[in-house]
């Protein structure tokens, strides 16, 4: 099992630098982003854009693995994306992973840059050729692509010989389609519970969701001849997943239920001084002195 962080742009670099910094300091295991232009209730505040954010925390750092927690495609193009992702694994030394994600509908943000809102159907069929398109374009030299959302003419890695172009890519999915998108193209899958993570949901309703996602995760597996194993199971710890930042012992709970449910790797919320995932940074730091040195036993 593995433990990470999610430290949200909501802060001046200036506060930012710190937080990355001690999250590697404190020893967990990843550190991640949002990508949005704003979020939710927190859309009249400060928010920063993940990319350079990110940038700046892979020159802050030397070890910590850094993520993307999940780029969207409400309003990213995959050939800048995976661009921006070949340049963050060069800059991090090989530790950026990049997560994809069929982008939000009701962050706020989904419709920022004009048009209607899509179907279901739509949206799945965009975020098909939303992970096609960045994996290949990670993958090979040149890529030409003809989509219905997306296209490509001869777009170019256009590496240094020193580069060899690897970015390890997270998939967030929960549906078939997606978990299917994710064995074909991700080498790990993210699992934020129910599809609607802001739904009616116990904390037992999630991680039994989580667990069923895990077993049809392995069927996919199975079914594409991946394997299973050798798949990263991340979970995001949304409000649904109880508070692990109450204490070490509700961390360690979380952790142990993520586990038998399958899950390899959670991630956390860095705590904010307000709203929501607030909470206090010295719980943090006991979290990271009591819990960390056992996670390896999970």
């Amino acid at each position: 099992m593995k433990l990470g962080v999610v430290i949200l742009p909501d802060q001046t670099w200036n506060e930012n630098q710190r937080r990355w910094r001690a999250a590697e300091d404190l020893g967990f295991h990843s550190a991640w982003t949002y990508d949005h232009i704003w979020w939710r209730t927190l859309r009249d505040e400060a928010w920063y854009s993940a990319v350079p954010v990110l940038t700046a925390a892979a020159m802050s750092t030397s070890t910590l693995p850094i993520g993307l927690m999940v780029a969207s495609p409400n309003f990213r193009h995959p050939v800048l994306l995976a661009k921006d992702a070949l340049a963050l694994a060069d800059i991090s030394g090989g530790r950026f992973v990049l997560g994809l994600g069929s982008g939000a509908r009701r962050a706020g943000d989904a419709e920022v840059l004009g048009g209607q809102p899509l179907s279901a159907g739509q949206r799945s069929e965009r975020f098909r050729e939303f992970v096609e398109l960045t994996r290949a374009i990670i993958d090979e030299p040149v890529v030409s692509y003809e989509g219905a959302y997306f296209s490509a003419s001869e777009a170019r890695r256009c590496l240094a010989a020193t580069h060899d172009g690897s970015v390890p890519i997270a998939v967030a999915a929960s549906g078939p389609s997606g978990l299917g998108l994710a064995v074909r193209h991700g080498d790990a899958w993210i699992s934020a519970g129910p599809a609607n993570w802001l739904g009616d949901y116990t904390t037992d309703q999630c991680l039994d969701i989580v667990g069923q996602q895990v077993e049809d995760l392995r069927r996919a597996c199975e079914d594409l001849d991946r394997d299973f194993d050798a798949m990263e199971r991340i979970f995001i710890a949304t409000p649904l997943a109880g508070d692990p930042l109450a204490s070490p012992g509700h961390c360690t709970d979380l952790l142990e239920r993520c586990s038998k449910a399958g899950m390899t790797h959670v991630v956390i919320h860095w705590p904010r001084r307000a709203g929501v995932y607030a909470g206090d940074e010295a719980v943090l730091e006991l979290i990271a002195t009591e819990v960390l040195p056992h996670v390896d036993d999970l």
